[in-house]
């Protein structure tokens, strides 16, 4: 495990790039890469959301896979918005990094979002999520501490 969470830190390099953003977005401002972050509240599944139903918020565009899921977005946000502003949330916690997700790979508890780094790393699949289950209280604990210094860095 720790060989695979120093390869994730090196091969990442990118994050020095993107680690200025408190909100993980791409390079046209688009968070979650338009994957709808309502639509996991309510179905508990990913999906791509359409620039059709979109919603900007501290400088980020959200968009949603309907007028419903925009609506409730723009009426209270907070309610909706990943922790760790949508970086990978084992990563903030155990490397002290802001790490790229993907999407679909998800947690709700305690009615909040959490997303996780999901590829292949020297040929074999890495989950963020699963050491994330396995001491998920300590790992949220290291992660809310992170986040403080990380998210304006």
């Amino acid at each position: 495990m720790k060989k695979k969470i120093k390869l994730l830190s090196v091969a990442l390099g990118v994050t020095g790039i993107i680690s200025a953003q408190s909100v993980n977005t791409d390079e046209n401002k688009l968070a979650n890469k338009g994957y709808d972050v309502v639509n996991y509240f309510t179905t508990h599944t990913a999906a791509r959301g359409s620039a059709e139903f979109s919603a900007k918020h501290q400088g980020a565009t959200y968009y949603f896979v309907n007028a419903e899921n925009q609506k409730s977005f723009q009426q209270n946000p907070t309610a909706y918005l990943p922790q760790f502003g949508g970086y990978c949330a084992f990563a903030v916690a155990k490397m002290n990094q802001k790490v790229p997700v993907d999407p679909e790979t998800f947690r709700i508890d305690d009615g909040k979002l959490y997303l996780f780094y999901n590829d292949f790393w020297e040929g074999k699949p890495f989950n963020t999520l699963v050491p994330w289950l396995g001491n998920e209280a300590e790992m949220e604990k290291l992660a809310l501490s992170h986040w403080k210094a990380l998210k304006d860095n």
